[in-house]
C-alpha cells in the first residue's frame, strides 16, 4: 500500500521525541514538568455556570463560522485591543484553537503555482510547527528563516533573496513569538507588511499569547495594517482563549481577515472543520466579552516573572520573554546540546524541559535550536519556584 511523500520527512513531533528521549532514564527526584505551554491558572469561575446554562446547545448542530453573537464579541474585542473595525459576518471565524486554523488558513488561500512554480511559505525558526505541516499540504515548499538572537529572535524576512519572495504565497509571523518570547514591533511589523505587498504574499499573524507580556501589550498585526493602509485582504490573525482565559481544553479561538479570504476559509471549513460545540461557543463568547479575568490571569504571570528574575539574577544568557510563558534558555558550556542539557535535567534533578531543537529545523547554518532549552512558566508559583532553582543549580550552578 503506497502512502504520500509530502509528508515524508517531517520529524517525530517534539513530545514524543522527548519521551524517547528520557522516559526510559530514571527522574533524579520528584518529576516536574516544564515542558509544555498548557495554562495552569485557574479559568473563570463562570465558565461551568454558562455551559449549565445552555446544556440543550449540545443537542443541535452549532453553525460553522460561529454564533452571531460570539462573532460579534470577537469583533468588539479586535476593536478594544486594536482601534479596528471588522465585519463579525464576513470578516470573523471561530475555530477549534489557533492550530486548526494555522493550518486550513494556508491550504484555502496560498495558489498551487506562483509566476508558474512551485511556491514557497516563509516561517521563522525556531517555529510552532503546524507551519510547515501547512505548507507542505497547501503544495508548497518551506523556507525556514533563522529567528536567533542576532535578529531578535525575529526571521529577518527582508533578507530573503528576492527569488524566494518572488515565489512566497505567505509569510508566518508569531509574536509574541514561541518559543523565544520576542515581541514584534509595529515598524517591523509595517516592513513585513510592504515586503508582501511588494511581492504579493499574504501575512498570517499568529497572536495567540497576545494577551500575556511582562511590560506593554504588543503591537497588532491589524493595528499595523490600517495604519500603513495595507490591503486588509493581505493580513489574517489568529487568536484563542487558551492562554488569554487558560482555557486549552475549550477548543475555542478565531481567525480574522478580509472578506475574500475570509470566504475561502469558511468555504474549506464547511467541508472538513468541526463546529465548535453551542455551549462552549457560548462560553467562548463570554471570555471574549470580559476583560477581569485577563487582567488577573496577566498579574499572575507578572509574580511569576519577578520570582524567575531573582532566580537567575547573575546567570548568562539569561532574560525574560516579552511576551508569552516561555524561557528560551542557553546551555551551559558543560552540555553539548539541548538534548544533553535536557538528559542532565531530567536524570539529577526530574526537571523536565523541552530541547529546542525539536521546535526548529536542520538549516545549512545548524539548527538553531540545537543549543537552548524551552522552558514553561506555567506551574503554580511555588512548584515552578522549584522547578527553576533545580535548574539553575544543575546547569549554571
Amino acid at each position: 500500500m503506497a502512502f504520500p511523500e509530502r509528508f515524508s520527512n517531517l520529524p517525530d513531533y517534539a513530545f514524543p521525541r522527548l519521551r524517547a528521549l528520557i522516559d526510559h532514564l530514571p527522574a533524579g527526584g520528584d518529576p516536574i514538568a516544564m515542558t509544555i505551554g498548557e495554562p495552569r491558572h485557574p479559568f473563570p469561575d463562570w465558565v461551568g455556570e454558562t455551559i449549565a446554562a445552555t446544556l440543550d446547545g449540545f443537542g443541535k448542530y452549532p453553525p460553522n463560522e460561529g454564533t452571531p453573537e460570539l462573532r460579534a464579541a470577537i469583533a468588539g474585542w479586535v476593536q478594544r485591543r486594536y482601534g479596528v473595525t471588522i465585519d463579525p459576518a464576513t470578516q470573523v471565524c471561530n475555530v477549534n484553537g489557533t492550530r486548526e486554523a494555522l493550518f486550513n488558513a494556508c491550504i484555502a488561500t496560498a495558489p498551487e503555482l506562483k509566476h508558474g512554480k512551485t511556491p514557497v511559505v516563509l516561517m521563522p525558526n525556531p517555529f510552532y510547527q503546524v507551519y510547515a505541516v501547512a505548507a507542505i499540504a497547501s503544495g508548497a515548499e518551506p523556507v525556514f528563516v533563522p529567528a536567533t538572537a542576532a535578529t531578535g529572535f525575529l526571521p529577518d524576512y527582508e533578507a530573503l533573496p528576492p527569488e524566494i519572495l518572488d515565489r512566497a504565497t505567505a509569510a508566518y509571523i508569531c509574536s509574541p513569538a514561541n518559543p523565544q518570547g520576542a515581541i514584534a514591533p509595529a515598524d517591523y511589523l509595517a516592513r513585513l507588511m510592504a515586503l508582501a505587498e511588494k511581492h504579493d504574499f499574504r501575512v498570517l499573524a499568529d497572536e495567540c499569547y497576545s494577551e500575556i507580556y511582562s511590560a506593554e501589550p504588543p503591537p497588532g498585526a491589524l493595528a499595523v495594517m490600517q495604519a500603513t493602509g495595507t490591503d486588509p485582504e493581505r493580513v489574517m490573525i489568529f487568536n484563542s482563549l487558551s492562554k488569554r482565559s487558560n482555557l486549552p481544553g475549550l477548543r475555542s479561538g478565531f481567525v480574522a481577515g478580509g472578506p475574500q479570504a475570509m470566504a475561502r476559509v469558511k468555504q474549506l471549513r464547511s467541508y472538513q472543520g468541526a463546529p465548535v460545540p453551542l455551549p462552549l461557543q457560548a462560553v467562548s463568547r463570554r471570555a471574549w466579552d470580559d476583560e477581569e479575568h485577563v487582567r488577573a490571569n496577566l498579574a499572575l504571570y507578572a509574580s511569576k516573572f519577578r520570582m524567575t528574575a531573582e532566580v537567575f539574577a547573575g546567570i548568562q544568557g539569561f532574560q525574560l520573554p516579552e511576551g508569552g510563558f516561555f524561557l528560551w534558555l542557553p546551555v551551559p558550556e558543560g552540555c553539548a546540546d539541548g538534548e544533553a542539557a535536557a538528559v542532565k535535567l531530567w536524570t539529577e534533578t526530574g526537571v523536565r524541559v523541552l530541547p529546542g531543537a525539536y521546535l526548529s529545523r536542520d538549516t545549512a547554518a545548524g539548527n538553531p535550536g540545537d543549543q537552548y532549552i524551552r522552558v514553561a512558566l506555567v506551574a503554580p508559583e511555588a512548584e515552578l519556584k522549584a522547578g527553576l532553582t533545580r535548574l539553575r543549580d544543575c546547569l549554571y550552578g
